[in-house]
């Protein structure tokens, strides 16, 4: 895939997991950045769906950005959940924090993303979270991104800039925005969100139905402006 490139001397730093949301502020960033001053960062924490990682390195090559993956899979001896436990089943009951909640995780990413941040002169970090279409993870909220962009500042004595681009995005939204950068088939075809690690997707667990309730919203949408 090719991006065009601007000239910038700003530099930035992306929360990368090779799904549709992280890969869409990834070629977002690459764009206004230009790809010679965007990196991305990964985690393995033990996500079950660690095939995501594998669609994160093939994409990040392909873009030509580089990657650095973090092993934080300590956290797998401090808490427990079904997205990092197979032999749990993965489910959501009404209201109920959804079973897939990892206490920490993001803010373990950006207090990580930060650290390297900070020793390569980036002070711009891109998280993918969102608060619109999600499933009520506390830490995907505006007010914690807020509240850590204060914290990170005051810990490292550094000018963070943490940046949202989908926090008030609904998942139709976010194709959108997929398709203004040129970039929708791409992400369809490459990128990974299925929960259960299956390639292609289940089609069943929260995040693929997510994914393509937001699709279909959008498709039909443009397709009847199109008429």
């Amino acid at each position: 895939m090719h991006i065009s490139n601007p000239n910038s001397d700003r530099k930035a730093i992306v929360i990368f997991s090779g799904g549709q949301d992280s890969t869409t502020c990834l070629i977002q960033a690459i764009t206004e950045y230009g790809v010679e001053n965007v990196e991305a960062i990964s985690f393995q924490y033990g996500q079950r769906h660690a095939i995501e990682l594998e669609k994160a390195k093939w994409i990040a090559q392909d873009l030509g950005v580089q990657q650095t993956l973090i092993d934080m899979s300590v956290i797998k001896a401090i808490t427990h959940n079904a997205l990092m436990d197979e032999s749990v089943e993965i489910k959501k009951k009404g209201d109920d924090m959804p079973n897939t909640f990892v206490d920490g995780r993001n803010a373990l990413f950006l207090l990580y993303a930060a650290i390297y941040a900070k020793g390569q002169g980036i002070s711009d970090i891109i998280t993918g979270v969102c608060e619109t279409d999600f499933s009520g993870y506390p830490d995907c909220r505006d007010v914690f991104i807020k509240s850590m962009n204060v914290t990170l500042n005051l810990a490292m004595d550094y000018r963070f800039n943490l940046k949202t681009p989908l926090m008030y995005l609904n998942k139709a939204q976010t194709w959108q925005l997929a398709d203004e950068l040129g970039a929708l088939d791409y992400i369809r075809r490459h990128t990974h969100t299925c929960y259960e690690g299956v390639e292609g997707g289940c089609g069943k667990c929260p995040s693929c139905i997510l994914r393509d309730k937001g699709l279909a919203e959008y498709l039909a949408q443009r397709d009847g402006e199109n008429v």
